[in-house]
C-alpha cells in the first residue's frame, strides 16, 4: 500500500515541490495544506500514515504546525510526525518527542541534500520510527549534556545514540565512527541498560531510548 501522506507548507512552490516528489516516489498525497487550523483537521479527519509539518504556518507564523501536530498527536496517539523547517527550534522538538510514542522526525529544509534522504526518512517515521537530522541532535544534546539519564552515558555511547537518533543501523554506525558491528553492539547494549530500557524487541528500544535521549530535559 502507498505511504498516506499529508504536507503542511504555506509557500506553494515548496509544498507543490513536496507534492510531485512524494507522488514520483509512489506515495499517495491526501491533502496539501498551508495553515494551522487546516493542518490539526487533515490530521485528525484524515489520519495518515506520515505528515510532513513546517513549523511556523499561518495565521501567526510562529509555532502554528508545531502546535496543530502536538494536538492532533494528543487526539491520535502516536500519529506520525516529521518535522520540515528552517530553524532549530529545541522547545518544540522535545513537545514533540514528549509522549514517547515514536514516529516522529525533525530535519532541515537547507540540509535534505537529494530525494533519497528525504524518501528515506518519510517512510523511516511512517513506520514508528525516528528522523533527526544531525544539527539538530547536536542542538538537543548540548542542551541535554548535564541531565539524567545522559549523564551515565559515556562519550562513545553518546555518538553512538547520536547516529541511532538519525536512524542508522548498526553497520552504518560501525562505518561512520569506525568501529567494529560487535563494539557497536556492546556500546548499544550498555546504553540500553543505562536508561533502563527492559529486554524487547530491539528495534522498539531503540526508538525508546533515542526518544529518551531526545527528551532527558522538558
Amino acid at each position: 500500500m502507498p505511504v498516506r501522506v499529508l504536507i503542511a507548507e504555506d509557500l506553494y512552490l515548496l509544498r507543490d515541490g513536496l507534492v510531485h516528489l512524494l507522488q514520483a516516489h509512489g506515495c499517495t498525497v491526501v491533502a496539501a495544506v498551508e495553515s494551522g487550523p487546516e493542518l490539526l483537521r487533515g490530521l485528525v479527519e484524515l489520519r495518515p500514515d506520515v505528515s510532513i509539518v513546517d513549523v511556523r504556518l499561518p495565521p501567526t507564523f510562529t509555532d502554528e504546525g508545531l502546535q496543530a501536530a502536538l494536538e492532533a498527536r494528543k487526539r491520535v496517539p502516536g500519529l506520525p510526525i516529521l518535522v520540515l523547517s528552517q530553524h532549530v527550534e529545541q522547545l518544540y522538538a522535545r513537545e514533540l518527542l514528549a509522549d514517547g510514542s515514536g514516529g516522529v522526525g525533525y530535519l532541515l529544509k537547507d540540509r535534505v541534500f537529494n530525494a533519497s534522504q528525504f524518501m528515506e526518512a518519510v517512510h523511516r517515521v511512517a513506520d514508528g520510527g525516528t528522523a533527526m537530522d544531525p544539527e539538530v541532535i547536536a542542538k538537543l544534546l548540548a542542551s541535554n549534556s548535564r541531565h539524567e539519564p545522559l549523564g551515565r552515558l559515556t562519550p562513545r555511547e553518546r555518538e553512538v545514540l547520536a547516529a541511532m537518533a538519525e536512524g542508522r543501523s548498526n553497520a552504518a554506525i560501525s562505518q561512520r565512527l569506525y568501529l567494529s558491528e560487535s563494539a557497536v553492539a556492546k556500546h548499544t547494549a550498555s546504553i540500553f541498560a543505562k536508561l533502563d530500557l527492559a529486554p524487547s524487541d530491539d528495534d522498539n528500544r531503540r526508538v525508546l531510548a533515542v526518544l529518551a535521549y531526545l527528551n532527558a530535559v522538558k
